[in-house]
Formats: structure tokens, C-alpha cells, sequence
């Protein structure tokens, strides 16, 4: 289990971009899921601080549509689960209960991909 810390993300330009601390000396293999698909371009590079990382990707814009839409950002190496982030398009109601909804399908989808990679490691 990594001690990896997520912190507050913010969305600039179409990219998504987050701090990250506690990862070590390496930079830490990163990736953000949308709907059971990894998306491209993810980044990591050295921030200002000693062993903090800045984590970045572009918003695919298929992703951008009505209604609650869901990011998962992820240890690529652990599989262990550093944060999420959300977009809300069309009319956003406050404390919506579609954000909670969304995020608990999208880790139920990667609880299902882990499963899946557990019992064919396990076949195997």
C-alpha cells in the first residue's frame, strides 16, 4: 500500500491537475479511468517541493457531456485508489446525489477489473 496523497485538483485549459505527495523519490506510475477506459496522456513530472509530483491530463472531450461524469486517479503499480474527480455539465444541483452515485459505479467498475485480474492471475 503506497502512502501516496492526493491533493485538491483543479481544471484549467481542458486539463485536469493535481498535487501529489508522499510518493517517493521516483515519479509514481499514475492513471486516471473514465468509464472502465484508461485515459491518455497522463503526466507526472517533478513539482517545486521534494518528493511532490505534479499529475496532469487532458480532458478527453467524449467525456464532456450532460449529466455526472467521474474520474478515478489511481497507483498504477499498487492499483490503490488516490482520488477522483468530477464534472457535473448541464443544469448542477447542489450536494447532487448523482456525484455519489457516479463514483461508486466507477469503483465498483475498478473492483471489477481488479477481480477479473485476480482470478486470471489466479488461472494462470
Amino acid at each position: 500500500m503506497t502512502t501516496a496523497v492526493l491533493g485538491s485538483g483543479r481544471i484549467s485549459a481542458g486539463r485536469w491537475e493535481a498535487e501529489l505527495g508522499g510518493s517517493g523519490p521516483t515519479p509514481p506510475r499514475i492513471e486516471i479511468w473514465h468509464r472502465e477506459r484508461q485515459l491518455d496522456g497522463v503526466t507526472v513530472a517533478a513539482a517545486a517541493r521534494a518528493g511532490t509530483w505534479m499529475v496532469s491530463v487532458p480532458i478527453p472531450v467524449a467525456a464532456l457531456s450532460d449529466g455526472v461524469q467521474t474520474f478515478l486517479v489511481q497507483d498504477a503499480a499498487s492499483g490503490e485508489r488516490l482520488g477522483q474527480f468530477t464534472i457535473i455539465a448541464g443544469v448542477a444541483i447542489e450536494d447532487d446525489i448523482r456525484a455519489e452515485l457516479d463514483l461508486l459505479r466507477a469503483e465498483l467498475d475498478l473492483l471489477k477489473r481488479a477481480f477479473r485480474r485476480h482470478c486470471a492471475e489466479a488461472a494462470g
